[in-house]
């Protein structure tokens, strides 16, 4: 028999009764019912119920052994009578006699409990992660990621792509956030960067001639962490591919990715047909370029309505400014008063003025609006908002004015806020879609200069002609996202090819051709030698598994994750350098001034 197990501890049945097995596992937990020892032994597999009666030659031992400790016992399957079966158990029909323990390893006392999902304070859980990993919920989270990550490949394989793994050790890259930069020895004062992404190695390898490549990329950024972003690294799906348009590499990636989600969705509906939405309509009509569209509220502009009416607020807003606009936020089922309160308050804790809002109620046999805003504008006005927005009596609409651009952001929290209040949103599903037609530029309010919206290396749409005639404000890329339930999964573009047209690109940031070439000569050297059209996109592995699994936190589908202050409490990382190593890197550290 092999010295540690014959079986897992997922493994036995009931066809396996009158068998002498052997299972290795760590204790689970020990109950003792009057006198006769049950313990639940546990490996990555499952758990096998194990019973050690006063009359087993294992008894003796069995007494002493603790929760995690790991052991081998060789015993009997017998099967369990038809009261005790578990029918919550893979290897619920049976249990094990034991006839011999052996302890491989005991434990200490526990600095956090294995057995149970009870809350515990993350900077243990993180500091002692291999015993945190044990716990149910998260081991299995992390299976289902090794799980989802093989049937991506598989897919990929069978769409004909190549996976090419590109370098760790590059140069510095524009991608939005900060490098982690890594000193070079041997070439003193200089340094590489980790790959934020693989962007320009993937594009390099569609100009040497790969037609379509993917890689399990890591990608590495030293920016703060979030909820739905890890510090330091994650892992994205990135993709590349050549002589194609926006629209084939949504074809391509679109069945695929629905394939991967059906295959872990649990039953739950996903997205066939991705909507193609662009950039302008999300933000109008969800205030987001991330929604969440199993809510099914939509805004809607209905300025004209409140133009030259009696609300006097709004009708001065519009006479004054042409940029002003009244949104309107149609919330079904919120037609009360005390609901509208709500959300008012709601409004004044994010720090605006309020929330405008109508309710419709019927009254006398027909559907008649109430509230401050419907009062001053009137019935008729009222009829016709509530007409445009498809409303009935019970209902609502919440209003929001100023400047589009600058209100937007809280007119879609808005539209959440309500379609979670209200319960509108269906939770058991994925709604998948595209967001497209991104902006090439956007304005920075804190440099003062335009920037790219998005990711440098796109093509910008029209080509030189519109990035040589067009506002820079008003031009769109081939960009585009996938988003999922309110979370974006994965970002792309066409890219630019043409190194006249890129040098054009940067100059309207304040790059010179010179800064072109020495911070992506590579780029700009290739695409002088024949560089066909290509794009691609990347999926982001961690909020794909976090979707998937149900999860609140990326750490709850990563293994070993840095904690919120990016640090690593089981390696003690970061740490300081010794004076050996600052010296032989030519490097020297400078505290930093304490701030008052």
């Amino acid at each position: 028999m092999h010295p540690y197990r014959s079986h897992t501890c997922a493994a036995l049945r009931k066809s396996d009764v009158g068998q002498t097995v052997r299972l290795s596992g760590w204790v689970h937990r020990v109950r003792d019912h009057g006198g006769v020892l049950f313990i639940d032994l546990r490996d990555h597999y499952g758990i096998t119920q194990v019973v050690a009666d006063p009359d087993s030659p294992a008894f003796k031992l069995a007494e002493t052994v603790r929760g995690e400790w790991v052991i081998r016992i060789d015993g009997l399957v017998k099967a369990r009578s038809e009261e005790t079966t578990n029918k919550a158990m893979a290897t619920g029909e049976i249990e094990l006699y034991a006839q011999e323990i052996e302890v491989l390893s005991a434990a200490k006392e526990l600095p956090l409990p294995v057995f149970g999902e009870p809350d515990y304070p993350e900077d243990v859980r993180l500091k002692y992660r291999f015993l945190d990993l044990r716990r149910e919920t998260l081991h299995k989270n992390i299976v289902k990621r090794t799980q989802i990550v093989s049937a991506m490949r598989a897919g990929m394989g069978a769409a004909g792509f190549a996976e090419f793994t590109t370098p760790i050790l590059t140069a510095s890259s524009p991608e939005g956030a900060r490098d982690f930069l890594v000193p070079s020895r041997i070439h003193e004062g200089k340094f590489f960067a980790l790959p934020q992404a693989p962007q320009q190695y993937k594009q390099l390898l569609m100009v040497a001639g790969f037609d379509r490549y993917f890689q399990i990329a890591p990608c590495f950024r030293d920016e703060d962490p979030r909820a739905d972003r890890l510090p330091g690294e994650f892992y994205q799906l990135d993709v590349e591919m050549s002589f194609v348009t926006q629209e084939e590499i949504w074809e391509t990636m679109e069945p695929m990715m629905t394939s991967v989600f059906e295959q872990f969705a649990e039953g739950k509906p996903v997205t066939k047909k991705w909507p193609r939405i662009p950039y302008d309509v999300a933000i109008r009509k969800y205030g987001s370029d991330k929604p969440d569209l199993r809510n099914p509220i939509e805004m809607q502009a209905v300025t004209d309505h409140f133009r030259d009416s009696g609300f006097k607020v709004f009708a001065g807003m519009i006479a004054s400014n042409p940029k002003v606009e009244i949104w309107a936020i149609p919330a079904k089922t919120g037609g009360s008063r005390a609901f509208c309160d709500r959300m008012n308050a709601w409004a004044q804790g994010q720090g605006q003025p309020g929330l405008g809002y109508i309710f419709w109620k019927e009254e006398d046999g027909k559907i008649a609006g109430s509230g401050p805003l419907a009062k001053n504008i009137g019935e008729e006005r009222t009829e016709a908002i509530r007409t445009q927005l498809g409303l009935e009596a019970g209902d609502a609409a919440f209003f929001v004015a100023g400047d589009p651009a600058k209100f937007y952001k809280f007119a879609g929290e808005a539209r959440t806020r309500a379609g979670e209040e209200l319960n509108l949103v269906d939770r058991d599903r994925f709604e998948m879609c595209w967001i497209v037609d991104f902006p090439f530029y956007e304005w920075s309010e804190e440099e003062k200069k335009i920037d790219f919206a998005h990711n440098p290396f796109s093509m910008p749409q029209g080509g030189l002609e519109a990035l040589e005639s067009q506002d820079p404000l008003d031009l769109k890329a081939y960009q585009y996202d996938a988003v999922c339930n309110g979370f974006e999964i994965a970002s792309g573009s066409i890219r630019n090819q043409s190194p006249e047209l890129m040098v054009k690109a940067f100059e309207k940031v304040g790059l010179s051709q010179a800064d072109v070439e020495e911070r992506f000569g590579g780029l700009y050297r290739a695409f002088q030698y024949g560089a066909p059209p290509h794009g691609g996109c990347a999926f982001g592995i961690d909020r794909v598994v976090m979707l998937l699994v149900g999860a609140k936190n990326l750490r709850e589908i990563s293994i070993f994750p840095m904690n919120q202050q990016a640090q690593d409490l089981l390696m003690n990382a970061p740490s300081p350098a010794t004076p050996t190593q600052l010296r032989e890197l030519a490097l020297r550290v400078v505290p930093q001034p304490k701030k008052d």
